[in-house]
């Protein structure tokens, strides 16, 4: 095994790095033709409980696109069942669930994790991946209490989240017994992935963007500081990130953690003019990469450069990669933006 890079860590943590690290959100799979072929074949869900088919999935853009992370193949719905909650990924859809949450009894009548009994196949891919395979720091994640809430009460994805923005501010006690619920599964479930292997944690609080500044201080901040403040017990970098959630940036900054991630609406400077002063990860907007290769570089300058005038910086998409994006566009990338930052950093 060749040397382990490190810099995304050293990132993440402030210090000095010679070159801007750079990963992709669902950089595993969606446009690989290796992994296309393999999807002919087994699910999501199939290919996350065959952890050697697995880690095989996670490593492919280290290899490719010389990225400086990975991020483990699987779903934010992954440890659910563990609760006993009944989910099913559908082709085109995404996460569906059979029972969803209507009352404080339904979250009463969930379960714990038990990460060695429900999520096996997850710890054994971290361990194969971190322990045999890997060169650079794989990032563990999970959804945050919110983004899961919303699949549990609209029993599958939503445009508006009405049903879960009623129940929260309709049934205060049962939405504040779910997210302790959530925040305990959260903590439980990180921690195992941490004794596994993994270097770096991301919680995805993909859809929190829904809610305004003041529903998120009162019934998201406090369980989003609960759990960051269990995690940093850790010792390993902590990245939060959620889409279309610019309003949010600094109620996030506040939080303990070591790496704020941005969408393409909020740049890196406009961030730093709001006194946010943490690393920050982001955010090229993943449509973009069907631009032609100068509008792309044009836009990653723009990035990469508010990114060293900031400080400290993580390279990364608004969103995640799609599946009409092409590898080689990945590839080209990744080189340039660790050549045009390394000239910028000497």
């Amino acid at each position: 095994m060749t040397q382990f890079n490190d810099t995304l860590l050293r990132a993440a943590r402030g210090e000095k790095i010679e070159h801007t690290p750079v990963w992709y959100m669902r950089q595993a799979g969606r446009s690989q033709p290796e992994y296309l072929k393999i999807k002919e074949k087994y699910s999501l869900e199939e290919i996350t409980h065959q952890p050697e088919l697995c880690a095989y999935v996670t490593k492919l853009p280290v290899d490719q696109y010389n990225v400086d992370a990975a991020i483990l193949y699987k779903d934010i719905v992954t440890p659910l069942p563990g609760l006993g909650v009944d989910v099913k990924i559908k082709a085109g859809v995404g996460p569906v669930i059979s029972n969803p949450i209507r009352t404080v009894q339904d979250v009463h009548n969930l379960g714990d994790l038990s990460p060695q009994d429900d999520i096996p196949f997850v710890l054994e891919t971290i361990k194969i991946l971190t322990k045999e395979q890997l060169n650079v720091p794989l990032i563990g994640f999970a959804g945050a209490p919110f983004t899961l809430a919303s699949y549990m009460i609209e029993g599958g994805p939503s445009k508006s989240y009405n049903l879960t923005k009623s129940f929260m501010v309709s049934e205060p006690e049962a939405w504040f017994a779910l997210m302790d619920k959530l925040a305990d599964m959260t903590i439980t479930y990180i921690t195992a992935q941490v004794a596994a292997g993994a270097k770096a944690i991301q919680i995805f609080d993909s859809w929190v963007g829904a809610l305004n500044v003041a529903d998120y201080r009162i019934f998201i901040k406090p369980v989003m500081t609960r759990i960051f403040t269990e995690l940093r017990k850790l010792n390993v970098p902590l990245i939060t990130f959620g889409v279309g959630a610019s309003h949010l940036a600094n109620e996030w900054h506040d939080l303990p953690v070591d790496v704020v991630g941005l969408d393409w609406r909020l740049s890196i400077k406009e961030a730093g003019e709001r006194g946010m002063t943490k690393p920050l990860q982001g955010n090229l907007d993943p449509s973009m990469l069907l631009a032609d290769w100068k509008i792309i570089e044009e836009r990653a300058k723009v990035i990469i450069e508010q990114g060293v005038e900031h400080g400290s910086h993580i390279f990364n998409l608004g969103h995640g990669v799609f599946p009409d994006v092409k590898p080689a566009t990945l590839k080209k990338l990744t080189e340039f933006i660790h050549s045009y930052s390394a000239q910028l950093r000497k």
